[in-house]
């Protein structure tokens, strides 16, 4: 494993660690971002967004393009471990390869926890939008039919927290939600499942975390701008309305990725940053 480089306030950053290979594909690789204190802290997965086509592992949106310190380094600054994951985009794979790569990283951190100081009883998610989607996958599918054979296998691939950002939670419903024609083959949907919406409805219900919601689910923390012109909020609050212990905020004037309200997006990462804290940190504390 590389050498870690030092971040903002301290934060240990390990860059391209794989942990997973694919026959035929690129190595998925994530970047590990640790307190600055030793001892096994709690982590969260972070998946970035792109609409499954696009995107890296590298960024939180946008909105944080000149943030010092990052997002990861904030939230690894409140103590809480960040592990930025790849995921196979749309065009190298079909669904569920996505959900697949995404509890595969949960996984591997378990399997390797006590070496890179992570607590393997404390693993969260969050995500932004193509990444929220499977971050909230990642807490409500309990299929073993979905957990796929990627990597390392054994280990549960199971959150205790989940958080949101500007989600696709109803993948059967996000054309009509926006106007759009369910039936068209290039939309992101449509990309991720191989076909169009409409024709595959079972699969685009499968794919979608409205329909693996249930009382079982872990707390979960959902954010969305009213403007959002992409994912219309109606996606969250419909998937807040199946879920146990869940807290929804909305931001009128937020568009996706909080483009239009800089004040959006300086809200979002510090709710998240509470969230993970009172899931991960305060809960053990008091426990």
């Amino acid at each position: 494993m590389t050498a870690p480089r030092t971040g903002a306030g301290g934060v240990r950053v390990l860059s391209g660690v794989p942990f997973a290979a694919l026959p035929g594909a690129r190595p998925l690789e994530l970047d590990l971002y640790l307190p600055a204190e030793d001892g096994p802290a709690p982590v969260v997965v972070f998946l970035h967004g792109g609409g499954w086509r696009l995107g890296s592992r590298r960024s939180a949106g946008p909105a944080y393009r000149e943030a010092d310190p990052t997002p990861f380094e904030a939230v690894a600054q409140a103590g809480v471990a960040v592990a930025s994951v790849d995921y196979r985009l749309s065009g190298e794979a079909v669904w569920p390869a996505q959900l697949h790569d995404a509890k595969a990283a949960v996984r591997w951190l378990r399997s390797r926890a006590a070496e890179l100081g992570v607590d393997a009883d404390r693993v969260a998610a969050w995500g932004e939008s193509a990444g929220g989607h499977l971050a909230e996958l990642l807490g409500l599918v309990t299929d073993p039919a979905l957990e796929g054979e990627v990597g390392v296998t054994g280990p549960s691939s199971a959150v205790s927290a989940v958080a949101a950002w500007y989600a696709p939670s109803d993948v059967a419903a996000v054309a009509t939600d926006i106007g759009n024609d369910p039936a068209a083959p290039d939309s992101r949907e449509a990309q991720l499942l191989g076909a169009p919406v409409s024709t595959v409805p079972e699969l685009a219900a499968q794919a979608g975390p409205l329909t693996h919601a249930s009382p079982s689910a872990p707390p979960f923390l959902l954010l969305h701008g009213r403007a959002d012109r992409f994912v219309p909020c109606v996606q969250s609050e419909r998937l807040a309305g199946l879920l146990p212990d869940v807290q929804l905020h909305t931001y009128d004037g937020a568009d996706h990725m909080w483009l239009g309200a800089p004040d959006a997006a300086t809200d979002a990462l510090a709710r998240t940053v509470a969230f993970l804290r009172r899931h991960l940190i305060d809960e053990g504390d008091r426990a």
